[in-house]
């Protein structure tokens, strides 16, 4: 637990209150050790047992109502001014709270859009409901969506610094998996491979270890969230990986693509040429329209246009999500208006989030070619975290 951070983000939840309209934000929860809301890491540092309410208002106060046995822990990890411990029920010490500062609207942490503001359970919002069925709150709870939005994808200072730092070492194992790659190994050779780096290194994974890294060689693969095979690879095949570590509690998501040359050959083919820099100048053009107010989806319309236009189909997802404490987070999706995304792809990008930018084509007979880079919005543009891949990746046979 870095406590700083919390208060700063704390802070910057406060200031996100004020600017949304809304007097109170409570996250809601009991055994946390078996089911976690996504935003305890962030604004808590701790679990808690019994019912618990962490409140923070809009006058900057933060309130934790929690069991009288965890009421110590609380204090010693001091991320909270108020601490306030029950014994029976917290039904009595939650009204009196409502009361004293009489929010006219209660943000809680469920969403239909956003996984990240959807930790509150549908048997904890049943018991807040019950709990408040006699008093005027509980007509006035709505849902904390924009705020974990803003507070998830807002990197401060010190998130950005380092998340940095996890691109650059990210970066350096896969300028390791360059040197190790030949053909005649297989996909679970190179997970194998960077899975040796991650752990003497300390790392932590972005995701499942069962598939990060994601590893994919030659033609016909499978899908893009499938774990490595034991496919060999050959010459003539383009190979990507898609792969990201866990530092300091921020996660980074990178990928990279190679192509083994057969004998003979010093370049790859011209169609493979031709794929990969179709990808690299689609995402070029999606970087230069970000910048805060753009729309989430009209930066994916950018890049998958420009593949579609040069005869490649459309790739099956959106071009980029945000990272941070999770490989996908925050609210905005760079994504197409797809049912499947609700309104994230309708939002509008913020300075300080930092997205992905991943899009993919087939090259018919060798593989997948994708690239995936890291870029923050700035004040009036992006600057790249991790640089765009310029040149393929040429592996000698």
């Amino acid at each position: 637990m870095n406590k700083d951070l919390i208060l700063e983000k704390q802070q910057q939840a406060v200031e996100i209150l004020n600017e949304k309209g809304i007097d109170m934000w409570m996250t809601f929860v009991r055994e946390t050790g078996n089911i976690k809301d996504p935003m305890l890491d962030m604004i808590v540092g701790t679990n808690a047992t019994w019912h618990s309410a962490f409140i923070i208002t809009k006058e900057g106060d933060t309130i934790a109502i929690v069991g009288s046995l965890e009421e110590a822990n609380m204090k010693i990890v001091g991320t909270f001014k108020t601490v306030i411990p029950y014994l029976k029920s917290i039904k009595e010490d939650l009204i009196n709270t409502l009361e004293k500062y009489d929010p006219q609207k209660i943000a809680v942490n469920f969403s239909r859009n956003s996984t990240l503001a959807d930790g509150l359970t549908h048997g904890m919002y049943l018991e807040l409901i019950d709990f408040l069925k006699d008093t005027p709150y509980k007509d006035r709870v709505v849902s904390s969506e924009e705020i974990v939005a803003a507070l998830r994808g807002r990197k401060s200072d010190t998130e950005l610094a380092i998340m940095r730092e996890a691109v650059v070492k990210t970066l350096e194992i896969f300028d390791e998996v360059t040197e190790f790659l030949c053909a005649g190994i297989s996909e679970k050779d190179v997970a194998n491979f960077v899975f040796g780096k991650v752990e003497e290194r300390g790392y932590g994974y972005a995701w499942e270890k069962e598939y990060c890294p994601s590893v994919f060689t030659g033609p016909d693969t499978a899908g893009a969230h499938s774990g490595p095979t034991d496919r060999i690879i050959q010459p003539g095949h383009v190979v990507n990986m898609d792969f990201g570590i866990k530092y300091k509690g921020y996660c980074s998501d990178l990928q990279r693509t190679w192509y083994i040359l057969r004998e003979g050959e010093t370049e790859a083919p011209e169609e493979v040429q031709r794929g990969f820099n179709v990808i690299k100048e689609s995402i070029e053009l999606a970087a230069k329209a970000i910048k805060p107010g753009a729309v989430a989806w009209e930066i994916d319309a950018i890049a998958r246009n420009y593949i579609v236009e040069h005869g490649y189909e459309e790739y099956p997802h959106g071009l980029g999500h945000q990272v941070g404490r999770v490989a996908h987070d925050g609210g905005a999706l760079l994504a197409p208006r797809w049912e499947r995304y609700g309104n994230l792809p309708y939002m509008t990008l913020e300075e300080r989030q930092v997205f992905t930018i991943e899009p993919r084509l087939t090259i018919p007979g060798y593989g997948i070619a994708t690239v995936e880079v890291e870029v923050v919005v700035t004040k009036d543009g992006c600057e790249f975290l991790s640089p765009n891949q310029e040149e393929l990746f040429l592996v000698k046979p």
